[in-house]
């Protein structure tokens, strides 16, 4: 649902990823039907699915997939550069607190620093829909408490429906809703009454 922090979790090798990636449209179902805002995806031809992941879906990498050779700015630009309209790069860049270091290489930034940009640069195209593999894989503590913050205010403040993947317990207590995945099997889907603030966690 819009404005949902959704947490898929298991175990490494329940299927999490690919369950996240049927979502985003990455991967093609083998049976079955995925809605999204009414529609069907799986119903989808090459040309209307592409859209679908160029206009709907931002996507947020545990290893953050940015140019080593493009700064912070043009690494968020780089979805206008692909023909995709998107927001300012720097109010996209503002809205996960580094717009200072919009001239910045990838090289010249911390770890937490480089997934903060590849959310910027997820957010800027404005998507309905934000996926976020295992986000906080690389990161400590504090860091991940970052982008935690900073993906729970993109459904709290900006309505987004963010759906991430981890195997980290802990993360459910952030989540709206929490998809329990174990075998490549949906196995339980829990509802959170009273999502914790992610700058309270404790990991």
């Amino acid at each position: 649902m819009e404005g949902e922090l959704v947490v898929i979790l298991g175990p490494s090798g329940a299927g999490k990823s690919t369950l996240l990636n049927l979502v985003g449209g990455l991967d093609g179902a083998t049976s079955g039907k995925i809605f999204f805002g009414g529609e069907d995806i799986t119903s989808f031809d090459d040309r209307r699915l592409g859209k679908f992941r160029a206009v709907d879906v931002g996507i947020v990498f545990q290893f953050y997939n940015l140019v080593p050779t493009l700064t912070a700015y043009e690494n968020v630009d780089l979805m206008h550069d692909l023909g995709v309209e998107i927001m300012d790069p720097i109010k996209a860049l503002e809205m996960v607190g580094l717009a200072d270091r919009k001239d910045n290489f990838p090289s010249q930034m911390s770890g937490g620093q480089q997934q903060r940009i590849s959310i910027a640069r997820a957010i800027a195209k404005m998507p309905r829909l934000l996926l976020c593999d295992e986000p906080t894989g690389a990161l400590d503590t504090n860091t991940g408490k970052e982008v935690l913050k900073i993906l729970q205010d993109q459904s709290r403040v900006h309505k987004k429906t963010v759906v991430m993947v981890t195997h980290n317990s802990l993360f459910a207590d952030i989540a709206d809703k929490v998809v329990l995945v174990k075998n490549g099997t949906v196995v339980d889907v829990q509802i959170n009454e009273a999502p914790q603030d992610a700058e309270d966690l404790n990991w």
